[in-house]
């Protein structure tokens, strides 16, 4: 079986100084691609040296170019002409544009950061439109991040009707929801929240989802596995007698709860008890949807 992680953070400073020997382990776990958004114009160049850095490595890495929502203080219109000239530079580079989104719980606690609710929506909006106009003149799908605004995510997404759709990132939500991005063809991201089992809703509707919908991913270092799944068991490597969980320092600054591209293993394992399908069949499906996606 092979493996593709089709959302992690690879150019984050968590995986700086050890990231050569976590790419060995990823090659070991028969992880072949990794996917890796940007998230904000500061990190733009980062993400597309990583993959040139890397191009002979085994391990395959993909950058994608977006502007997340959470990182938009300060940011205006130039930022967005910034961005639609390096993906229109690298467009032959780069496989979507993402990370993009909504997310409606910065938009409700705004206030703390000297805007009001309804300013900070109209300014999410107005970056989450711009890059789906990119993307749909540029014939790339899109990485969405998405928390608390299904209802406001759709509307734009039917509007747009790409061509190419794309992923639903760390999909959280009911059957209902699902099918509705499923209908716009749409892949769906499973993610640490199916190892949650207090997360009853999104696991009964992966169950019942086609196979031909999803796609792994980890979010690494974000979104981390639960310790139910993880329990005593831990993913190893020692990099200058220095021990390393699941690819983060024990001792790592952010504390991100070990969280690394490994754990696609982890999300997969759990998949395959929730799913009626064969692990086999299973894990070949979701290399092909992968290929379907980003590679036909």
């Amino acid at each position: 079986m092979q493996f593709t992680d089709s959302h992690c953070h690879l150019d984050d400073k968590a995986f700086k100084e050890y990231l050569p020997a976590l790419l060995t382990q990823c090659a070991e776990l028969d992880i072949k691609r990794i996917i890796v958004p940007s998230i904000a114009p500061d990190n733009f160049t980062q993400v597309l040296s990583l993959a040139k850095r890397h191009h002979d490595n085994p391990i395959k890495i993909y950058p994608c170019l977006g502007i997340h929502p959470w990182f938009l203080k300060g940011l205006d219109d130039s930022h967005l002409d910034q961005l639609s000239k390096i993906v229109v530079a690298s467009r032959n580079n780069i496989i979507a544009i993402g990370e993009i989104g909504l997310d409606g719980a910065i938009a409700k606690n705004a206030e703390n950061h000297g805007q009001t609710p309804e300013d900070n929506w109209h300014h999410q909006k107005h970056f989450f439109d711009f890059q789906l106009n990119l993307a749909k003149e540029q014939n790339l799908p899109v990485i969405v991040h998405h928390r608390q605004s299904h209802d406001k995510i759709m509307p734009f997404l039917k509007r747009y009707k790409l061509n190419r759709a794309g992923i639903i990132h760390g999909f959280s939500g009911s059957y209902q929801q699902a099918i509705g991005y499923i209908d716009l063809g749409f892949k769906l991201g499973v993610g640490s929240t199916i190892t949650y089992s207090r997360a009853k809703k999104t696991i009964n509707a992966i169950k019942r989802l086609p196979l031909e919908c999803l796609v792994l991913e980890t979010d690494a270092p974000s979104m981390p596995i639960s310790r139910e799944v993880m329990g005593q068991e831990v993913l190893t490597v020692n990099l200058d007698n220095e021990q390393v969980e699941n690819g983060l320092t024990v001792n790592s600054p952010a504390n991100l709860a070990v969280n690394s591209p490994v754990n696609i293993i982890k999300i997969f394992e759990v998949l395959a008890t929730i799913r009626p399908e064969k692990p086999d069949d299973i894990a070949i499906q979701l290399e092909r949807n992968v290929d379907q996606l980003f590679f036909s």
